[in-house]
C-alpha cells in the first residue's frame, strides 16, 4: 500500500475537504467526461447531492463548491476572495461550457438538488451528475463519492478500491509498501531505517530528493500562511451562528503577556490552542487551507508543527519535513485500514486521525524511534475513539474549531508520553485503527456529519 504525502496533504479552500474540495474535484471530472462524450449540442446539467452532502451541504457550502467546479475552478488554485464573484457570474450566465462549441443550460438555484432520502450505497457522501435532453431523458450520468480528505471516486472506482483493499498486491511499486503499522515496524527492523527514511524512499520513486523537500516546504508554507492570516483576522464567521473569531484576540493577549513573571505554566497550551483555532477559523470562513488529513481537522497538524518550532529545543526546518513525512505515513495507514471521513466514522476519523498523525510527526521530529512513533500515534487515536461529528447548523464551527485545539493538545501529550517510554505498549496501533473502523460502523448516522444528533440538535440557534 502506498499513499503519497501529497495525497494526504492537499491545498484547497474551506470549509470541508469532503463537502467542498471533493465536490469541486468531482465537477471538474464530470466536465472532462462530458467533453469527451458524443452528445447532442443541447441539454441541461443537474447535480443531485445525497447523504451527508445533502443534510449538511448548505452549511458546508457544497452547492457553492459544485458550482465553482463547474465554472472550471480548482480547489488548489481557487482564490477565496473571488468565490462570490464567480458564483454571481454563473447565476447570470445560466449555462455550463462543456467544450469550445458546446454549452448546456444550468440554473444554480434549481439544478443543484438536495436529496434528503437514504444515502447512496458505497459511501455517505454521494453525488450524481447528469446531462438531460429537452425531454428530461438522461444523456450522460456519473456517480461520484467524496470519501474524505478531498479524495473522489466514481461508483466503479469505489467498488474497485474496496476490492483492492482485500488484495495482497501493493497498489504502487515502492521499496517499502507497508499496509499496516506492524508491517511498517517490521520493515524498519529489517532495513535498519526509520519510518521517515522509508517514507522518503517511497516518495522518491516519483520525484527527486530536492523536489520532495521543495514540495514538503510548499505544504508547510501553505499551512503557516493560513495560520498567520487566522491570527490577524477578526469579526464574525459566516453562516448565521454569529460565531466570533477569537484567535486574533487570544494571540494578542498571549504576546502581551510574554516576559510576565506571573504567567501560569499551562499557558503553553494556550499557544498551542490558538494556533489550531486560527487555522480552523480560516477554514470556517472559506479560506485557503491544507487538508490534514481533512479540512475539518486542518488545524491540529499546523498547530503542533508551530508548537515544535516555537517551543521545542533544536527545532528547525528539516524537522518539519520529518514531521510531515511521519504524519503522512500514519495518515495513509488510517485511511487505508479505516477512514478519515467524518461522514463515514464520525470525528474520530477526522480530528482523531489528525491527532494521531501530529503526535507521530512530533515524536519523529524530536528523535523518537519507530516504536515510539507508532506508540505516539496509538495513544492519540485511542483517546479520540467514539468521537461523533455533530456540527451545529451544519457548519464547520461548533464544536469543530475548539475540537482542533484539543486534538493538538492531545497530540503533544501523546508524543511526550511515548518519548518517555521505550516504545513497548499494550494496544498496537493496528488494533486501535480497526477499533475506530468498527466503532464507526456501529455509530448512528445521526452522529456522522448529518447534523441530526448530538450538539447539532441540542443547541438552540440564536
Amino acid at each position: 500500500m502506498f499513499l503519497s504525502v501529497f495525497d494526504i496533504f492537499k491545498i484547497g479552500i474551506g470549509p470541508s475537504s469532503s463537502h467542498t474540495v471533493g465536490p469541486m474535484v468531482a465537477a471538474e471530472r464530470f466536465l472532462a467526461l462530458a467533453s469527451a462524450a458524443s452528445l447532442p449540442r443541447t441539454g441541461r446539467l443537474t447535480v443531485t447531492l445525497h447523504g451527508s452532502l445533502a443534510f449538511t451541504g448548505k452549511g458546508h457550502g457544497t452547492d457553492r463548491a459544485v458550482i465553482l467546479g463547474l465554472a472550471g475552478e480548482r480547489p488548489q488554485t481557487m482564490d477565496p476572495d473571488r468565490v462570490d464573484d464567480v458564483l454571481r457570474q454563473m447565476a447570470e450566465i445560466g449555462r455550463i461550457q462543456i467544450g469550445d462549441d458546446f454549452a448546456v443550460a444550468f440554473n444554480p438555484a434549481t439544478d443543484v438538488i438536495f436529496d434528503f432520502g437514504p444515502a447512496l450505497k458505497g459511501h455517505a457522501n454521494g453525488m450524481v451528475f447528469r446531462i438531460l435532453d429537452d425531454d428530461n431523458n438522461v444523456l450522460l450520468s456519473e456517480t461520484y463519492f467524496s470519501i474524505g480528505g478531498g479524495f473522489v471516486q466514481t461508483e466503479a472506482e469505489r467498488a474497485q478500491s474496496i476490492a483492492a483493499g482485500k488484495s495482497e498486491k501493493p497498489s504502487v511499486d515502492v521499496p517499502y509498501p507497508f499496509r499496516t503499522a506492524a508491517e511498517m515496524l517490521e520493515m524498519g527492523r529489517r532495513s535498519g531505517l526509520s519510518i521517515v527514511a522509508m517514507k522518503r524512499a517511497n516518495e522518491q520513486v516519483a520525484q527527486t530528493p530536492d523536489q520532495l523537500d521543495a514540495n514538503l516546504d510548499r505544504i508547510w508554507h501553505a499551512m503557516r500562511d493560513c495560520m498567520n492570516r487566522g491570527l490577524r483576522q477578526t469579526g464574525t464567521l459566516p453562516g448565521g451562528l454569529k460565531v466570533k473569531r477569537r484567535a486574533a484576540e487570544i494571540y494578542k493577549r498571549l504576546k502581551e503577556e510574554k516576559g510576565n513573571n506571573a504567567i501560569q505554566p499551562h499557558q503553553l497550551m494556550d499557544w498551542l490552542s490558538v494556533y489550531a483555532m486560527a487555522v480552523n477559523e480560516e477554514n470556517a470562513a472559506g479560506g485557503k487551507v491544507v487538508t490534514a488529513p481533512t479540512n475539518g481537522a486542518a488545524g491540529v497538524i499546523p498547530a503542533t508543527i508551530r508548537y515544535y518550532l516555537d517551543h521545542c529545543l533544536g527545532a528547525d526546518e528539516k524537522g518539519i519535513r520529518t514531521f510531515l513525512l511521519a504524519a503522512a505515513a500514519i495518515g495513509g495507514l488510517i485511511k487505508h485500514n479505516a477512514s478519515i471521513s467524518g461522514a463515514e466514522v464520525g470525528c474520530q476519523g477526522e480530528v482523531g486521525s489528525a491527532s494521531a498523525m501530529a503526535s507521530a510527526g512530533l515524536c519523529a521530529a524530536l528523535g523518537g524511534t519507530n516504536e515510539q512513533v507508532e506508540n505516539a500515534a496509538e495513544i492519540a487515536l485511542e483517546h479520540h475513539l467514539g468521537m461523533t461529528c455533530d456540527p451545529v447548523g451544519g457548519l464547520v464551527q461548533v464544536p469543530c474549531i475548539e475540537r482542533n485545539a484539543f486534538g493538538a493538545v492531545k497530540a503533544v501529550t501523546a508524543a511526550s508520553l511515548a518519548l518517555r517510554g521505550d516504545g513497548t505498549h499494550f494496544v498496537p496501533l493496528d488494533t486501535c485503527v480497526e477499533t475506530m473502523r468498527q466503532t464507526g460502523l456501529d455509530m448512528s448516522e445521526r452522529y456522522k456529519e448529518t447534523s441530526t444528533g448530538g450538539l447539532a440538535v441540542n443547541v438552540v440557534e440564536c
